[in-house]
């Protein structure tokens, strides 16, 4: 017990400690009521470094509970080694690394997990009770949904797709980088142009003019009326990718 103590409050175990102990009372918070998971969603995004998928807040909690993990573990070993001087400090450096790295690795694959498992449950939900009436996910193909993550990405992002019966869904939703260069941030309206079975996520592109989430094309199509340049559901010329370009 003593070793975990002395591994906790020294180096480099006091780096990831530190940021146990904020995990630990921002994870209170939420439990009483105070907080809640997705607080920093808005605010900052890790899909850029593959973290993308699951709240901000779960991410770095695996991130540094891991990190705390591997960090103890080779202060006690390096402990019982009796190195000193040089020799230990290269080591309390080295293991800092290790740790950070092992803390991403293995933060990385649990997030995909996690995402993945998010992405099954939201098509399951787009089913009724009995599992067969409801829509199945490639009926929303063709419909608008709302970004609610800080940007969508080739590895990441979530929207918000309204279903027939009125409900809204969370979908996951990728842009791919070959598509159109205008970027998918949160608040903005995508076309579900895509349904991608083996990774449950949906193909995004961004819409030249937004529509209520949940409409899809076809349907404002027959609701519109002409404007000046063309009728309302007229495809950009010469651009081969999807937009949602009615109003």
């Amino acid at each position: 017990m003593g070793e975990l103590i002395d591994a906790a409050v020294g180096f480099p175990g006091v780096a990831f400690t530190s940021a146990m102990v904020v995990v630990l009372c921002f994870w209170l918070l939420v439990a009483v009521g105070i907080g809640r998971p997705g607080s920093f969603d808005e605010d900052a995004d890790l899909g850029a470094f593959g973290l993308g998928g699951v709240p901000v807040s779960v991410a770095v909690s695996l991130l540094v509970g891991t990190g705390w993990v591997v960090s103890l573990a080779g202060s006690v070993a390096l402990a019982r080694t009796r190195w000193s001087g040089l020799a230990h400090a290269a080591g309390d450096l080295g293991l800092l690394v290790v740790a950070a790295l092992v803390a991403y690795g293995v933060t990385r694959v649990l997030v995909r997990l996690l995402a993945r498992g998010v992405g099954e449950r939201a098509r399951s939900s787009t089913r009724g009770p009995d599992g067969g009436t409801g829509p199945a996910p490639r009926d929303f193909v063709g419909s608008v949904c709302t970004v609610r993550t800080e940007w969508v990405d080739a590895e990441s992002g979530r929207a918000e797709v309204a279903a027939p019966d009125g409900s809204v869904v969370v979908v996951e939703v990728r842009q791919d980088p070959a598509g159109p260069g205008q970027a998918l941030a949160v608040g903005s309206s995508a076309l579900l142009h895509a349904y991608d079975d083996a990774g449950a996520f949906f193909w995004a592109a961004p819409c030249t003019v937004a529509l209520a989430p949940g409409r899809s094309r076809s349907d404002a199509g027959r609701g519109a009326v002409d404007r000046p340049g063309g009728p309302a559901d007229a495809e950009p010329s010469g651009d081969a990718w999807p937009h949602a370009d009615c109003a």
